[in-house]
């Protein structure tokens, strides 16, 4: 692993180097590439460099446990007990730096709510749960820009999809999706019960335009008039788009700006990032299977975590954990979960390429 982490530090100097040369400045696509090779190394390289400089003042205290005496050699003891923490955490840090990457974590995403089983109420924490994403993305300083909505009557949302973007949204966001489970007492409840509801997630990275492309000649539009709840128009005119793809029968409906051309891009973006995700997922199964994996059929049982309103917690099924922080978890403070689910993970990654 060191002579590999020498050879990584040694490319990275070598980038460094070129990016100050005039030639690769004036050369905006070599600039942009080695830019970004630079910024993904940047944890590894400067993770490495710590640990050389630690690893370096434990040999040294060795040294001189093995050749001094006295209090010399007392301090060099209890240093290095700080010190051998410090090294075992800064080599499973390295470990984890080397995995292989997800080649989607630097993307965009285009996230995807809909209400599950549980009536309107499903549709009111569908509501929630685009808020509270609104939120972390927010705090993360990313854009997210609404794609399509379809309103329920109660005030939340049948279904509503948007594109996040920002700095690697996807590697924070990416095991988002599955189905969410809600305990509480609806809005809609007169009697004070508390309502079991499901709502679904799917986190789809962006497609690029290199990655997918649509042939015109595949394609039917439809062009018609939007209407809200109990038919109140929404637009006056023939503005909402229905986009079918015909080889592989996507559909995309958007309709929330008042410009045709407007809602007609906004569903062929969603539409190609769709594809991509038919693409990848035809590696390894159809659609229907890769969907299904994704988000489950809505139904109660098949959940990756739970918000219990009345017990004030937050449960992710998938590593057991839970947090009592409901409250502020709900305007986007995901972190602390989200932080131990990336850890989980990274360690089943480590123990598969080892095999322990």
């Amino acid at each position: 692993m060191y002579q590999k982490l020498e050879e990584v530090e040694a490319h990275f100097q070598d980038i460094e180097n070129r990016l100050t040369s005039p030639d690769i400045v004036s050369n905006q696509a070599l600039f942009q590439r080695l830019s970004k090779e630079h910024a993904n190394l940047q944890a590894l390289v400067a993770t490495f460099r710590e640990y050389k400089q630690i690893h370096g003042n434990f040999r040294q205290n060795e040294q001189i446990i093995k050749e001094e005496s006295g209090e010399l050699v007392q301090m060099a003891l209890e240093e290095n007990k700080d010190l051998a923490p410090q090294i075992e955490k800064l080599e499973r840090r390295l470990k984890v730096l080397l995995l292989p990457k997800d080649p989607n974590d630097d993307k965009n995403i285009l996230l995807e709510i809909r209400a599950g089983a549980g009536g309107d109420e499903a549709g009111i924490f569908a509501g929630d749960l685009f808020r509270m994403y609104s939120k972390y993305a927010e705090k993360k300083g990313w854009s997210i820009e609404v794609m399509s909505v379809s309103d329920n009557a109660v005030g939340g949302v049948k279904e509503i999809i948007a594109m996040i973007r920002g700095n690697k949204v996807f590697s924070y966001l990416k095991r988002e999706s599955g189905v969410h489970r809600v305990q509480r007492v609806p809005k809609t409840e007169t009697q004070g019960r508390v309502h079991t509801s499901t709502v679904t997630v799917a986190v789809l990275p962006e497609a690029e335009d290199v990655e997918i492309t649509i042939d015109p000649n595949e394609l039917r539009i439809d062009v018609f008039r939007s209407s809200g709840p109990g038919g109140q128009s929404v637009n006056t005119t023939d503005s909402a788009v229905r986009v079918t793809h015909l080889p592989t029968n996507l559909v995309v409906i958007c309709r929330d700006e008042k410009s045709q051309h407007k809602n007609k891009a906004k569903a062929l973006k969603v539409l190609q990032t769709r594809l991509l995700d038919l693409k990848q997922g035809e590696q390894n199964a159809k659609i229907a299977a890769e969907r299904l994996s994704q988000v489950g059929t809505g139904d109660r049982s098949e959940k990756i975590r739970t918000y219990n309103f009345p017990q004030g917690r937050v449960t992710d099924h998938r590593i057991g954990v839970t947090v009592h922080q409901i409250e502020s978890f709900m305007v986007g403070d995901l972190d602390p979960l989200l932080d131990q689910l990336t850890a989980y993970y990274e360690a089943e990654a480590l123990k598969a390429q080892t095999g322990s």
